[in-house]
């Protein structure tokens, strides 16, 4: 009898190591998200890319197709927001975060640019991944 206590005990105390904590996962990716906009908002890209993997298995897909790995991926955001009026002031509309699987999230959202040389808005759906502790974006379809 004792020993199945104590498989008991066991099970309950590694199940509780393996359960999902969403609503921490949330705030720590809207953490990411907010200090994303900040960085957009003040023009500094290579922070806003901060949010995403630094990894040559990055991919955002946008209306010119998609792109591969972090480098490429802040050279078309370069090209694309060249200058402070292009990127303006940022701000997202989080319409949905939902758990995939063990570390991964998507997240749906809109996204509005407001700039004195014509505004921007558009949709976007991001997937977030646990890596080494810090949460990433692996994948961006924009539009």
């Amino acid at each position: 009898m004792k020993k199945l206590v104590l498989l008991i005990c066991m099970i309950s105390f590694l199940n509780s190591f393996s359960q999902v904590d969403t609503e921490a996962d949330i705030k720590a990716i809207n953490k990411v998200l907010k200090n994303q906009r900040i960085a957009w908002s003040n023009n500094n890209l290579e922070e806003y890319m901060e949010g995403y993997w630094k990894s040559d298995s990055l991919k955002f897909y946008g209306s010119n197709g998609v792109t591969y790995g972090w480098e490429n991926t802040l050279e078309r955001y370069q090209k694309a927001y060249p200058t402070k009026d292009h990127t303006g002031k940022l701000s997202f509309r989080i319409n949905d975060i939902s758990y995939i699987s063990n570390n991964a999230y998507y997240v749906l959202g809109e996204y509005h640019i407001k700039r004195d040389i014509g505004n921007a808005d558009g949709i976007f759906m991001v997937i977030f991944k646990k890596i080494n502790g810090e949460w990433k974006i692996i994948a961006d379809t924009s539009s």
